[in-house]
């Protein structure tokens, strides 16, 4: 299986580009939707070279993305190697757990589940 790579990724028309950064202001705006109504997912074990454009372009091929999210160290602003990833529609998160679970993304394989609430 090939790894992605921020810089390998293609950009199909419906993904936004790299320097994408969304802000939580504009996100419902951007879903056709009054609210999001997919579960947020949570990708982990990424590279902490991963940045939120990386991190968008590897799951923007999957359905429209409302919030991408990278956390970060508060003191040093460096990833903790995980993230939040947040489709308009369940059947789009659904398909990019099963297809992006276990994908190598800038040199890591990724793990991704479903964000627990509280």
């Amino acid at each position: 299986m090939p790894a992605l790579t921020s810089m390998q990724l293609g950009q199909p028309a419906t993904c936004p580009p790299s320097s994408y950064n969304p802000s939580p202001s504009s996100a419902v705006e951007r879903c056709h939707r009054p609210s999001p109504s997919s579960s947020p997912l949570w990708p982990e074990g990424l590279s902490y070279d991963t940045n939120e454009a990386a991190l968008n372009d590897a799951f923007c091929q999957h359905g429209e993305i409302v919030e991408v999210k990278v956390i970060c160290d508060r003191i040093t602003g460096k990833s903790k190697g995980y993230g939040f990833v947040q489709f308009c529609m369940e059947s789009e998160a659904t398909n990019a757990l099963q297809k992006m679970d276990g994908q190598l993304l800038d040199g890591r394989n990724i793990r991704v589940h479903y964000a627990k609430k509280g």
